[in-house]
């Protein structure tokens, strides 16, 4: 079996990008004029080459976030907004829609392979994507048009409440199924049939079909705060569905992550059609996650998920906390 070399991978991966941002910088920027008769042409617009190799470091610093990010089993917006906010310096909107495309390209390793192992229930996250989808979009057009104080606000007081989630909750793959299910759930659970899985490693998974509604219900809170802070819904739509529902781990994450892949992209597009360009910097977060997404899936099972999830929960605490003293305070 062949290896592709890494030098490779990370040349092709950069060299993709810049492909990439040549061509949507230059899109309608080719106008024909007339004059005496002959057909000139202008030359495309000027390519932002400065701004572009100003932020090379985006692309070792985007490695490293998707690797802690799929190794700690949490979203990987949650580090690329604040980066982009904090430290890239872009503007709230910017760095929220920058970090929700990034997110889009990073989950690509992760969603191929739950689909291929057969760990979605395609079932309960059509579902889960009629509240996911629209709210999505609706969270991104408020990030759009919110004051700037006003957004990050909201992005820290989501970054620290995210944090403490975080904190408290254990690991979906340490949660116990149906630990928060209570005795009224229980009862609005009963008696909706059962939902099977098959993996392709043939592992069957059977449980009991949860009650919608509240599910819908999370998932469109969720799409809305990953719209508007570009995080949020893949940590609601998986705890819900382990600790409420009594879903298997292994099924509620590939599930999750289905949702949050599909819901994503309509995010990302209203973002990358309402504001301002910031192809610069996504030009190397994007090749970043890519590399990083391979090794994060290797390394990922040899990191205590619970020590790692505790311990960026406290992280984004702080960085919400940075975020809300320099807005109001500072």
């Amino acid at each position: 079996m062949s290896s592709v070399s890494p030098k490779r991978v990370i040349l092709g991966s950069v060299g993709l990008s810049v492909g990439f941002l040549l061509l949507a910088d230059s899109i309608g920027v080719a106008a024909a004029s007339f004059e005496d008769s002959v057909v000139t042409q202008t030359l495309p617009a000027s390519f932002p080459t400065e701004a572009f190799l100003a932020h090379w470091w985006v692309f070792p610093a985007s490695i490293v976030f998707s690797i802690v990010a799929l190794a700690s089993g949490v979203s990987g917006a949650l580090f690329f907004s604040p980066f982009f906010l904090l430290v890239v310096g872009l503007q709230p909107a910017q760095a929220i829609g920058a970090g929700l495309l990034t997110e889009v390209f990073g989950m690509g390793n992760g969603l191929r392979s739950y689909v291929k192992q057969g760990l979605v229930d395609y079932a309960t996250a059509k579902w889960l994507l009629l509240g996911a989808v629209p709210s999505i979009v609706v969270g991104a057009f408020a990030a759009q048009y919110a004051p700037e104080a006003v957004l990050r606000g909201i992005f820290g007081v989501g970054l620290v409440i995210l944090g403490g989630f975080l904190f408290y909750y254990e690991p979906p793959e340490k949660c116990v199924p149906g630990e928060s299910e209570g005795r009224y759930l229980a009862k609005k659970n009963a008696g909706r049939g059962k939902t099977v899985v098959e993996a392709a490693d043939g592992e069957r998974y059977v449980f009991d079909t949860c009650w919608r509604l509240p599910g819908v219900a999370l998932a469109t809170i969720g799409g809305f705060i990953t719209g508007l802070i570009s995080a949020g819904l893949p940590e609601i739509v998986t705890t819900q569905l382990v600790i409420r529902c009594r879903v298997p781990p292994r099924v509620a994450i590939a599930t999750s992550v289905f949702v949050l892949a599909v819901a994503a992209v309509a995010g990302a597009a209203i973002h990358a059609l309402s504001a301002t360009p910031v192809w610069y910097v996504v030009a190397w977060s994007i090749p970043g996650v890519l590399i990083g997404g391979t090794v994060g899936t290797r390394v990922g099972k040899y990191v205590p998920s619970d020590v790692m999830a505790a311990g960026l929960g406290v992280i984004f605490g702080l960085v919400g906390g940075i975020v809300l003293v320099t807005t109001f305070l500072l």
